[in-house]
């Protein structure tokens, strides 16, 4: 035997293919020489064993199974396997004819073997030697079917086995028995009989066996069986959770489209039953500015084409103006108590764009940046203060005449209402001519924006807040006009009748009432003249 290292099988089923014959070594592939027996029940030389333990532990080669052995030894010899390569005649290396010394092997050329004469013959020695009649009563085999001496002999008395004894389950030869106890004898039996029951016993053991087989055999078909249908249970429960799944989606989405739908509509209504004009929010985006510019610009064009070019330049003052005289109309309709809960106040929501646009504006001048833009906010930051402040004066002081007329009841004087109208509408015209005058400088802006883009962004951003804080603060101006007007009836029915009943009042009617043009103005809503666009 090589007795080499050989590679482990990676899988058992290669053993099927290899064709090994059962007293083979697997990894020398030679007959089996001190066979070792591992825990998993595999067989193999101790040659081809030595060397692989590590740890006191052994790895199958077949299975990998650790076995634990003792230090870097080997595992038992397995006496079984060593008697069955023992007894087998298969496999003689070499056998030399006793006669003429001719060396042969079994595989090449027929051998004998004579049990009397205890030696090995070749044909032709066969023929020769034992022709003669002194040779008849020779027992002469094949080589492949002789029974070694070794296994017929008893190795202390060197006798032939004749006895077997059951209760030691040993072979005895003559002596072995004539040695034993009286008692023990009445165990023995003949060694045919103890070989025809240890026959009857391995049948019935092999029986045995073959009858597990079966039924492992049978238990493997049925838990195949019942794994191939746990598998298609499993397949179908998958895909019923998968329709169910797909069907719950679209019950979800068709939800979800019903429910958006609704409060798409819902939100709708409210829109509509709004009292006041809805102002969408600022754009903040680059992109945003582009496409409002544009569509702008499209809308003039349109104008233009219109016949009506030389109006464009008041285009943002009149549908600010258009969206005042709505507003009005509205607040006419609801009453005054409702006019002044709508009015915006200063930290309501409405005046988080003037927050942001401070503070932005703030941010912007303290870089210490000197550009055209940076003086317009300066500018345009002081003018902005001076008209929220005058703003801020005219909703303090109709505030107060309100409170004045519907809690204290007192008198109010015409002129007084006539004063804010005046002052209102000359807020209007400043607030148009700052706006105006904010609108012309954009082309200007657009050059450095585009020059400037990384800081275009918030400047942008700012410049759309400063448009609508002024239209929101213009917003707030539409709305104390259209209070004071609301005013200007009770307080001249009050006077008049005040004067029907005290008339030492009359003397100053022609100083309180206000001018017919300025009335004219209030109730007509119309604008003030523009200056021609440059």
């Amino acid at each position: 035997m090589s007795g080499g290292i050989f590679t482990p099988l990676e899988n058992l089923c290669e053993l099927d293919n290899a064709n090994c014959h059962p007293l083979v070594c697997f990894l020398c592939h030679e007959q089996y020489e001190h066979p070792c027996l591992l825990d998993c029940y595999h067989n193999f030389c101790a040659s081809c064993l030595r060397g692989r333990a590590i740890d006191s532990r052994l790895a199958c080669p077949l299975c990998g199974h650790q076995s634990v052995v003792k230090g870097n030894g080997l595992p038992p010899e397995d006496q079984l396997l060593k008697f069955l390569v023992d007894s087998s005649g298969d496999y003689e290396e070499d056998v030399l004819c006793a006669n003429c010394d001719l060396q042969s092997t079994k595989q090449l050329d027929a051998m004998y073997f004579c049990n009397t004469c205890s030696q090995p013959l070749c044909a032709k020695c066969r023929e020769e030697t034992h022709k003669a009649r002194m040779f008849s009563r020779h027992e002469i085999v094949s080589l492949s079917k002789r029974a070694k001496e070794v296994h017929k002999k008893c190795p202390l008395h060197e006798e032939l086995y004749i006895m077997f004894s059951t209760e030691k389950k040993s072979m005895l030869c003559i002596n072995c028995f004539r040695d034993m106890p009286v008692e023990s004898r009445a165990h023995c039996i003949d060694i045919e009989t103890a070989y025809m029951k240890g026959c009857e016993k391995l049948d019935q053991a092999v029986m045995a066996v073959k009858e597990l087989q079966t039924s492992t055999r049978e238990a493997i078909v049925l838990l195949k069986a019942m794994i191939e249908e746990v598998r298609n249970s499993a397949d179908e429960e998958s895909s019923a959770i998968n329709a169910l799944f797909g069907s719950m989606q679209e019950k979800l989405a068709e939800r979800k489209r019903s429910l958006l739908k609704a409060q798409l509509m819902e939100r709708l209504q409210r829109i509509v039953k709004q009292p006041h004009r809805l102002r969408p929010s600022s754009l903040a985006t680059y992109d945003g500015c582009r496409l409002a510019r544009t569509l702008l610009s499209l809308f003039l064009g349109f104008l233009a084409l219109q016949g009506r070019a030389n109006k464009t330049p008041h285009f943002s003052w009149l549908l600010s103006r258009m969206s005042g005289v709505a507003s009005s109309k509205t607040l006419l309709a609801t009453g005054c108590s409702s006019s002044l809960e709508k009015m915006p106040l200063p930290g309501s929501p409405v005046r988080k764009a003037t927050m942001h646009r401070y503070i932005s504006t703030k941010v912007l001048l303290a870089e210490g940046r000197e550009t055209p833009f940076t003086d317009h906010c300066r500018d345009y930051e002081n003018t902005y203060r001076a008209l929220q402040s005058e703003v801020q004066s005219l909703k303090d002081q109709v505030q107060e005449l309100h409170r004045d007329l519907t809690k204290h009841h007192s008198l109010i004087r015409t002129e007084k209402v006539s004063e804010i109208l005046q002052k209102s509408l000359q807020v209007d015209v400043q607030i148009a001519s700052q706006f105006s005058s904010v609108e012309m400088r954009r082309t200007g802006f657009e050059e450095t924006w585009e020059e400037t883009y990384q800081r275009v962004a918030n400047e942008q951003e700012i410049y759309e807040a400063q448009l609508h804080d002024l239209l929101q603060l213009r917003q707030e101006n539409s709305y104390l006009t259209a209070i004071t007007k609301q005013i200007g009836p009770y307080v001249r029915s009050i006077a008049r009748v005040k004067e029907r009943l005290e008339p030492r009042f009359q003397e100053g009617k022609e100083r309180t009432d206000p001018p017919e043009s300025l009335l004219k103005i209030c109730e007509d809503g119309s604008p003030p003249a523009k200056a021609q666009p440059r």
